[in-house]
């Protein structure tokens, strides 16, 4: 769960970056900086609230005047960490397999609402989800602040990873929400 939440996270960002990054009539490219990006995730238990993070290997993404968005934003799965080694053993053994499917990816497709040339905007980011060998559709809400060509996006957002299928890692005397929230701040050019 970890690990999804924090790719979710770089690749939402960068997709809102990239959106963010118009110029009437001309396709714009962008590249988003994985160096700058984080991924964090949040997961509510019975005992306590674990947090982690994963990192972003790449993300490209381009943005037509019309409103569609191409490119992805892609995050190393076998990056997640906790804070807790045998925790995290398991994350990727058992619930993410980050071996068999060793990449989260979003492929971003549009986007709703305009992003500033220069300021602050918000807007939300539409596209497809893959995780765990499945595609999923997802809409991020993003916060995008442009200034001097380069575009800084903040997105929080929930996902609901028993619903899509990956093991619910609750034990016998520890309960897991079944959703976990991600947070993705990256910068992009």
């Amino acid at each position: 769960m970890m690990r999804l939440m924090r790719w979710l996270l770089p690749l939402a960002a960068a997709a809102t970056l990239f959106a963010a990054c118009t110029i009437p009539g001309q396709e714009t490219a962008l590249r988003v900086d994985p160096a700058q990006t984080t991924v964090e995730f949040v997961l509510p238990t019975t005992l306590h609230t674990v947090h982690g993070s994963f990192h972003l290997k790449r993300g490209d993404l381009r943005f037509d005047p019309s409103g569609t968005v191409t490119g992805e934003l892609v995050v190393d799965a076998a990056s997640g960490e906790s804070g807790s080694e045998g925790r995290d053993k398991r994350m990727h053994s058992s619930v993410l397999q980050s071996v068999t499917f060793p990449e989260i990816v979003f492929r971003p497709d549009g986007v709703i609402g305009k992003v500033a040339a220069q300021g602050k905007s918000e807007v939300e980011l539409h596209g497809m989800f893959s995780i765990h060998g499945t595609e999923h559709e997802l809409t991020v809400p993003l916060q995008v602040e442009a200034a001097n060509g380069q575009y800084t996006a903040t997105g929080t957002f929930k996902v609901p990873y028993i619903k899509w299928g990956l093991k619910n890692p609750s034990t016998l005397f520890l309960r897991v929400n079944d959703t976990v929230e991600i947070t993705i701040h990256t910068v992009a050019r």
